[in-house]
């Protein structure tokens, strides 16, 4: 652009107007980003925050009362948390925002919103790697939960195989049952009532139907042998043993499907109630900002004063 077209506009683009070099660097330093301000509304967030954090741990830790076990539950205490700390956030956000906005000097509406909002944003990543590194452990909690009912159901089975004949004695491993027989006598009752046992258990899990029918009756036969009972009789009680493990099973799979249907579902209500808690800071550190901005008479009058200054010493 040539120097007359800030002269005369018209030979140019018509959006241009006259303007004089106060004017330009007025325009400047009014848009320009205050990364002090911003930093120290960072700061100020960050501690609003834990001040308010702590007193809610303050008052949630005196609703607990051991002795008398007159206590919240374990779901309202948690709400009652999770609330606390989207307000605390949101308020966090607010002052923040003030404070960039009103450090920067800005005498400009939208300068200073947008001030609040970059120091929400700063904020919101220190609070984000506090949460990933120091107290990761708590957010990977929920995930470790649902492995662990997942793998209770393999110690639901095993407890259910150990129990199914009580002549097996407690905490009896099948494999290890099963490596032990074969250094025991061959004519041992008591072995063999272990291995076809410990075959049955195993055949049930694979699933293979020729399999459990033919580990069943070895059972029967180690049992009737054992105990000197018919094997009709030893027929049906390893029928209800047999019944007692498959419904142990599927008890297991139920609780751990129960278990990890409701993690899933905590995790994600938990995500989304953080995303909007998220979004309302963020609109609390824009009005935040907006509210802080510097009152623009005030601004005028000292850019009046310094231009009647540089007109007088001319």
């Amino acid at each position: 652009m040539a120097i007359s077209d800030t002269v005369h506009p018209s030979r140019g683009d018509p959006n241009l107007t006259p303007v004089s070099p106060e004017d330009d660097a007025r325009t400047i330093l009014v848009n320009n980003v205050s990364w002090g301000g911003v930093l120290a509304g960072v700061v100020a967030g960050l501690v609003t925050q834990l001040i308010l954090n702590l007193i809610g741990i303050g008052v949630g830790a005196s609703t607990l009362n051991p002795t008398t076990g007159d206590n919240p539950t374990a779901s309202g205490f948690s709400i009652g948390a999770g609330i606390w700390w989207a307000l605390s956030g949101i308020i966090a956000a607010f002052v923040g925002g003030y404070i960039a906005s009103r450090l920067s000097g800005r005498p400009k509406a939208s300068t200073g919103a947008w001030h609040g909002l970059t120091s929400w944003a700063l904020t919101t990543l220190v609070v984000f790697y506090l949460l990933t590194t120091a107290v990761g452990g708590l957010i990977g909690g929920a995930f470790n939960t649902v492995s662990g009912a997942i793998g209770g159901v393999g110690h639901a089975v095993g407890t259910a195989a150990q129990t199914a004949v009580p002549a097996l004695s407690q905490g009896t491993d099948p494999v290890g049952a099963m490596q032990q027989a074969l250094s025991a006598p061959a004519n041992d009752p008591a072995t063999a009532m272990k291995d076809a046992t410990a075959s049955l258990a195993r055949a049930m899990v694979t699933g293979d139907d020729a399999q459990v029918a033919d580990a069943r009756e070895k059972v029967a036969l180690a049992m009737a042998k054992q105990q000197n009972i018919p094997v009709d009789q030893a027929r049906t009680r390893v029928a209800s043993y047999e019944g007692q493990f498959r419904d142990k099973a599927a008890q297991a799979k139920q609780q751990a499907a129960e278990a990890a249907d409701t993690a899933a579902k905590g995790v994600s209500r938990g995500a989304l109630l953080g995303s909007l808690a998220l979004i309302l800071g963020a609109v609390a550190s824009w009005f935040g900002g907006k509210a802080g901005t510097v009152d623009p008479t005030v601004t005028a009058q000292f850019i009046r004063t310094v231009r009647r200054q540089g007109n007088t010493a001319a």
